[in-house]
């Protein structure tokens, strides 16, 4: 007699809901195994295809549909940034923007690509100055640029921005390797002197076996880029920072081709690869 399969358990649990609504808490957990099917579905395309692969591959997309899929992940994600829950993270880089006095006496407006755009008017009490594009890799808007940012034309785009927004981005790219390659376009495309925004749940930079602050201002800079702002706070769940376009610091990026184990014990597998 053939030997029965043992059934495999889901990755995740997936909580079913007679509502709409969304606390933060849910709204977390969802987004949370969301990413780890996204990862999970990446690692098994790239394997070896073999039955039990095609198998495991069916398992994962047939949880991510019961999750809801990309469509659910957005509006959990535009929930979270609604004014009830302390906005979006477009906030901070107006502020740092004013800052720098980037709001004054302009003949042009700013232009300014938003990736992973969930809404269409996050720029809108700016209007006078600055020109956002707003782009994502399925638009929930008729103004939304729907688009892969790894597939973007760079030629077309190569100094063309003013600034660019990468919030909650590169966390939802599963592989490092495209998280490196997200950066290294934005380099190709800011103007000289043009300013990436960057914003990372905290635990990506603070709970990482790969990745820690130092490690990231590293690997930027080996890119080409200068940190000029950052908001963080040891307990809290985001970190914000502003870079300015640059020459390469001079440190071979092959550094940064290779995971290395930076910290021991119980952490996250999170980290960015050239």
């Amino acid at each position: 007699m053939a030997k029965a399969r043992k059934r495999k358990l889901p990755l995740v649990t997936v909580e079913s809901s007679s509502s709409n609504s969304s606390t933060p808490l849910s709204g977390r957990t969802t987004i949370r195994q969301f990413h780890v099917l996204s990862k999970r579905r990446a690692q098994l395309k790239a394997g070896t295809t073999n039955e039990e692969s095609v198998e495991a591959l069916a398992a994962v997309e047939d949880e991510i549909t019961q999750l809801g899929g990309l469509e659910t992940y957005q509006r959990m994600s535009a929930i979270g940034q609604g004014t009830d829950r302390g906005g979006g993270s477009e906030k901070i880089l107006i502020k740092w923007l004013k800052d720098f006095g980037l709001h004054k006496n302009r003949a042009c407006k700013l232009c300014l690509l938003e990736v992973g755009a969930l809404k269409p008017d996050n720029y809108s009490t700016c209007a006078t100055w600055i020109d956002p594009t707003p782009l994502d890799l399925r638009s929930r808007h008729p103004s939304i640029i729907e688009q892969d940012f790894l597939q973007l034309d760079v030629t077309a785009h190569r100094n063309k921005w003013d600034i660019l927004s990468l919030s909650l981005v590169l966390n939802f790219v599963p592989e490092p390797k495209d998280r490196g390659r997200m950066l290294l376009i934005a380099h190709d495309i800011l103007i000289p002197n043009g300013h990436l925004f960057l914003a990372l749940p905290f635990a990506c930079v603070n709970n990482s076996r790969y990745l820690d602050l130092r490690n990231l201002e590293s690997l930027l800079a080996a890119i080409g880029f200068t940190k000029v702002k950052e908001k963080w706070k040891e307990g809290r769940k985001m970190a914000y920072w502003l870079f300015q376009k640059a020459e390469p610091s001079g440190l071979s990026p092959e550094i940064f081709g290779k995971k290395s184990v930076l910290r021991q014990g119980n952490r996250n597998n999170f980290c960015i690869l050239l």
